[in-house]
């Protein structure tokens, strides 16, 4: 969805691209090994009105704090329950209206640059 069909008036979005952070994630044998972790790329993007913006910053460093305490963290059956704890920690701030949260793998595939999911939501 693109973000100017929901807000017509604009909108300023604060981002955090390309932390890159290990963590042991995945549903298959050979990603749940502890000393092999995946090393995974978070990519977030906060949407807020442009009036509402007009009020000061959103803060992004609550946000790269949560990812880089994942690091250590114990296994993560799905790429799915990262997203939704960065998307959880992106509605913490009031002013945003919108968030996408990209969680992709880097090193899955040999002959892929990374595979992941994304996570696009509206506040309710």
């Amino acid at each position: 969805m693109d973000a100017v069909s929901i807000f017509p008036e604009g909108y300023v979005c604060s981002r955090v691209m390309g932390m890159v952070v290990e963590v042991s994630v995945g549903i298959h044998p050979w990603e749940r090994h502890p000393q092999r972790p995946n090393k995974l790329a978070i990519d977030v993007e906060m949407f807020v009105p442009t009036q509402v913006a007009a009020q000061g910053i959103v803060d992004y460093d609550p946000v790269r704090n949560l990812v880089r305490g994942w690091a250590g963290r114990g296994h993560v059956e799905f790429l799915e329950t990262l997203a939704e704890e960065v998307m959880a920690q992106c509605f913490a701030e009031p002013r945003v209206a919108a968030a996408r949260v990209r969680v992709t793998k880097l090193q899955i595939f040999a002959e892929a640059e990374g595979a992941g999911i994304e996570v696009f939501r509206r506040r309710p």
